[in-house]
C-alpha cells in the first residue's frame, strides 16, 4: 500500500509538467479550464497520496521554513480577505476564463508542500525539472510551427506557406500562444523553462548539455516573438543577473566569460536602441512592438494602477477579495480608457493584483515570499549553477509581475522554484516528528477513508464545473433553441462554480434566439423568461456588478421590456458614475422610447467626459440634431472629424429623423467605405436608399451585389424583397 501512495504522488506530480499541451475543446474556454481542472484533480491525487506517506514515513512529513510559512500565511490571509470581499463566491472560485481565485491558491500551496516533501525525499528534483524542460521543448516547438506559419506583415512573411491553419495563434495578430491561448501566458512560461533549462545544462555533460543550451536558445526565441515586453526585459535583466552573479563567484576565467556575456548584452540592447526608428523595425509587428516601450505607451497600465490606487485606499486590509478589481475597475473608472477594452478583471501587475485582493498584508506577504526564496537559494551551501540560475528566473519573474498578471503555469512553476528554496532552507517541525509512524499493518485501515475523501473533493471540486462547461459549449451550439435552453438549465442547475459566466452566457443565448427568425414564439418566450429570471436572481446577489446589471439590460431590452432595462442600467450608472459607454447604452434606449430630451443628455454627458472619444462626439451630435440643433451637432462633428459624413448608426438615424436626407445617404454610403469589400454593408447601403424612396438605385445596388459577390445571393433576394416591400 504504501507503495501504491508513493507511485501515485509521482504519477501525478509528474503529471503537472505536461499541462500546457492540454486541450479539451468540450470544456468552455478550453486553453485555460483544461489546465485547471486537471492541475486541481492532480493535485488532489498528490495529496491523498502524501497523506498516507506522511502517516507512515515521518520523512514525508512538512519541514519549516521561512518560505514555507510565508505561504501559508499568505493563503490562510486571502483566505479572510476573500471572505469579506465584494463577491466572496467568485473570490474563492473564480471563473472557466480565469481559473483562479483561492481554489487555485490553495491548489498551489499544496502542490508547493507536497512536492516539495515527496520530490526531495525521493531526490527527483532534477528529474521533475528535466521532465519540464522536455515537455516546454514541444511547447516552443508549437511556438516554432506558429512563427513560420504566420505573416507578420512588413517584411516578414510565412516560412511555411498554408499552414496558418494547422498552427494558428489563437488569440489572433502575430503573438505566438503555442497551446497557452495567451501570449502572455507563454512568455511567462518560457521564463521559467528557459532558465531550468540552462540551470540544467550547467549540471550536465556531453550531448545533454548541448540540448539544453540550445533550447534555452530556441526558448528565448519563441518568448521574444510573444512580443510580450514585460517578460522579454525581464529575461534579458535576468542573463545579466546571471552574468554579473557568475562573474563574482568564479575564478579568472569564469570572470571573463561573464564580463563577455555582460558586453554581449550591452552591445545587443544598444544595438537595438539604435535601430529602432529604421524602416525594418518599424515595419515589423513585433520589432515594432517592442521598440515602442516608453512611459506614454504604458498610459492604459498607468490609469489601471491609478484606479487600483483608489480602490486601495477605499479597503486597505483586506483588499475587495480575489477577482474583485472588476468592482475597482467600475467605481473608479478612468474616462481615457474609451479606446481600451470595455472591461478588465486584473490590474495588469501582479503586486497590485494583490494589492486590491488581500490589501496591505497581501502584498506584502507576496513580496515577502519571493525575497525568502532569493533568500534561500543564496545560501552557500545551494551548489552554484542552481544558486545563480534560480534566483535569475525569481528575479525576472519579479521583473515581467510588474506589468502582468499570474496564471495557472506562472503559479505552478513559481510554487516549483519556492518548494526548492524551502528545501535548501528547512527544518524538521519537531511536533510532526514526535508524532508515532503508522504500522504498515494499519495502513491498509487509513487508507480507505482517504481515498474516499479524496475522491469526494476530486468530485465536488472539479465535475460540477466541467459538466457545466460542457452544457454551456452545447447550449450555445444547438440549432434546436428548446434542445438548447435544456442544456442551459442542466448548466445552471449543476452545482458549477461558475455561475456568472453561465448566466452571462444564458443571456447571449436567449437574444440570440429572440432575434432569430423561425423560431416558435412560445419557445422564444420560454427561453427569454428562464434567462430574465436566472439574471436577475444573480443580480440580486451581487448587486454591485455594474457588468451584470449592463447584460441584465442587454437581455430586458432584447425581450421588449424597456422600461426594465432602463432600470438596470441606470443602477450601473451609479456604479460605474464615469464610464462613456453607459450613458451612451442608455441614450440608445431612451431613443427607443422617444425621449430625445434625455437620450440627448445621456450622450452629452458621455461626450463631455471624454471629448476625444470620436463615438461619444458622434452621439453627441446625434442628440443635438434630433433635439433640433442642426448647426451645434454639425459643428461637433466638423471640430472633431472635419466633416459631418461619420459612419454612425445613432447619427444617420438623426439625419433621416430631421429629414437631412443627403447627409443620412452620404453616412450610409461612409459605412460602405469603411467596410470595403463586405456585402452585408453594401446591401445595408441598398435598404438606406430604399428607406428615402430612392428604389431604383437600391435595386440597381442589390444587383451589382450579386454579380460581384455570388456567395451573398441569397441575402440579397431577401434585401429586393424588402426593398418590394413583400
Amino acid at each position: 500500500m504504501q507503495k501504491i501512495a508513493k507511485y501515485a504522488v509521482l504519477a501525478a506530480l509528474f503529471a503537472v509538467p505536461f499541462l500546457p499541451l492540454l486541450v479539451f475543446n468540450d470544456l468552455f474556454f478550453p486553453f485555460i479550464s483544461s489546465k485547471g481542472f486537471a492541475f486541481r484533480i492532480l493535485v488532489e491525487i498528490a495529496c491523498g497520496g502524501w497523506l498516507l506517506l506522511a502517516l507512515v514515513d515521518r520523512r514525508y512529513r512538512p519541514r519549516l521554513s521561512a518560505t514555507f510559512l510565508i505561504y501559508a500565511a499568505l493563503v490562510a490571509w486571502m483566505f479572510i480577505a476573500d471572505l469579506f470581499g465584494v463577491n466572496p463566491h467568485k473570490a474563492f472560485w473564480s471563473n472557466y476564463e480565469r481559473m483562479d481565485g483561492w481554489v487555485t491558491l490553495i491548489h498551489a500551496f499544496l502542490f508547493f508542500g507536497v512536492a516539495g516533501s515527496v520530490l526531495s525525499v525521493e531526490k527527483l528534483w532534477r528529474e521533475w525539472w528535466l521532465t519540464v524542460i522536455s515537455v516546454s521543448g514541444l511547447v516552443a516547438l508549437h511556438g516554432l510551427l506558429q512563427l513560420g506559419c504566420a505573416d507578420f506583415g512588413g517584411t516578414v512573411r510565412p516560412v511555411l506557406a498554408g499552414c496558418a491553419n494547422a498552427f494558428p495563434i489563437h488569440q489572433g495578430g502575430v503573438r505566438l500562444d503555442a497551446n497557452l491561448g495567451n501570449a502572455a501566458y507563454l512568455a511567462a512560461y518560457l521564463v521559467f523553462t528557459s532558465a531550468a533549462a540552462v540551470w540544467q545544462a550547467l549540471e550536465s555533460k556531453g550531448w545533454l548539455r548541448t540540448s539544453l543550451f540550445v533550447l534555452a536558445g530556441v526558448e528565448a526565441l519563441v518568448l521574444f516573438f510573444t512580443a510580450t515586453r514585460g517578460a522579454i526585459l525581464g529575461l534579458v535583466g535576468a542573463a545579466l543577473l546571471v552574468s554579473i552573479l557568475y562573474l563574482l563567484s568564479s575564478g579568472k576565467t569564469g570572470k571573463r566569460v561573464g564580463a563577455a556575456f555582460i558586453a554581449g548584452l550591452i552591445i545587443l540592447i544598444g544595438g537595438f536602441f539604435l535601430v529602432k526608428d529604421t524602416e525594418f523595425v518599424r515595419t515589423d509587428a513585433t520589432l515594432s512592438r517592442i521598440a515602442s516601450i516608453s512611459l506614454s505607451d504604458g498610459s492604459t497600465r498607468f490609469a489601471l494602477w491609478g484606479m487600483a490606487w483608489q480602490g486601495f485606499l477605499e479597503q486597505p486590509v483586506t483588499g475587495w477579495g480575489q477577482e474583485g478589481f472588476n468592482f475597482v475597475f467600475n467605481k473608479y473608472y478612468e474616462p481615457s480608457l474609451y479606446a481600451q477594452e470595455p472591461w478588465f478583471d486584473r490590474a495588469h501587475s501582479v503586486y497590485i493584483d494583490w494589492l486590491i485582493a488581500g490589501g496591505a498584508p497581501a502584498f506584502l506577504l507576496f513580496i515577502a515570499l519571493l525575497v525568502s526564496g532569493v533568500l534561500a537559494l543564496l545560501r552557500p551551501e545551494v551548489p552554484r549553477a542552481k544558486r545563480i540560475l534560480l534566483v535569475a528566473a525569481l528575479a525576472a519573474y519579479a521583473f515581467q509581475a510588474l506589468f502582468v498578471f499570474d496564471n495557472l503555469l506562472s503559479y505552478v512553476l513559481l510554487a516549483a522554484l519556492l518548494a526548492l528554496a524551502h528545501e535548501a532552507s528547512s527544518r524538521p517541525w519537531l511536533s510532526l516528528e514526535k508524532l508515532p509512524e503508522l504500522p504498515p499493518e494499519r495502513l491498509i485501515t487509513a487508507a480507505a477513508p482517504i481515498l474516499l475523501v479524496t475522491l469526494l473533493v476530486v468530485w465536488v471540486v472539479n465535475v460540477p464545473g466541467i459538466e457545466g462547461g460542457k452544457h454551456v459549449i452545447r447550449g450555445l451550439s444547438s440549432a434546436d433553441a428548446a434542445s438548447g435552453l435544456a442544456e442551459f438549465k442542466k448548466a445552471v442547475e449543476g452545482g458549477s462554480f461558475a455561475t456568472q459566466e453561465i448566466h452571462e452566457q444564458l443571456v447571449t443565448f436567449s437574444n440570440a434566439v429572440i432575434r432569430k427568425e423561425g423560431i416558435p414564439q412560445e419557445t422564444k418566450q420560454a427561453v427569454a423568461s428562464y434567462a430574465l429570471t436566472e439574471m436577475e436572481k444573480l443580480v440580486s446577489r451581487v448587486p454591485e456588478d455594474a457588468r451584470m446589471r449592463l447584460l441584465f439590460a442587454d437581455g430586458l431590452g432584447t425581450a421588449g421590456d424597456l422600461a426594465a432595462a432602463k432600470a438596470e442600467i441606470t443602477a450601473a450608472q451609479k456604479l460605474s458614475p464615469k464610464k462613456q459607454s453607459i450613458f451612451v447604452q442608455r441614450g440608445l434606449l431612451e431613443l427607443n422610447l422617444k425621449n430625445i430630451p434625455a437620450a440627448r443628455a445621456d450622450f452629452r454627458a458621455a461626450y463631455e467626459l471624454a471629448p476625444d472619444y470620436a463615438d461619444a462626439v458622434a452621439f453627441a451630435a446625434a442628440g443635438d440634431i434630433l433635439a433640433g440643433d442642426i448647426a451645434a451637432g454639425k459643428a461637433l462633428l466638423v471640430a472633431r472629424f472635419g466633416t459631418t459624413t461619420i459612419d454612425n448608426e445613432a447619427l444617420r438615424y438623426a439625419y433621416l429623423e430631421a429629414g437631412l436626407t443627403e447627409d443620412f445617404i452620404a453616412s450610409a454610403r461612409e459605412r460602405v467605405r469603411a467596410n470595403s469589400g463586405d456585402p452585408v454593408a453594401r446591401l445595408q447601403f441598398a435598404l438606406a436608399l430604399s428607406s428615402v424612396g430612392r428604389k431604383d438605385a437600391a435595386r440597381a445596388e442589390v444587383q451589382a451585389v450579386i454579380q460581384e459577390y455570388p456567395a451573398a445571393a441569397a441575402l440579397a433576394e431577401n434585401v429586393l424583397a424588402q426593398i418590394a416591400g413583400k
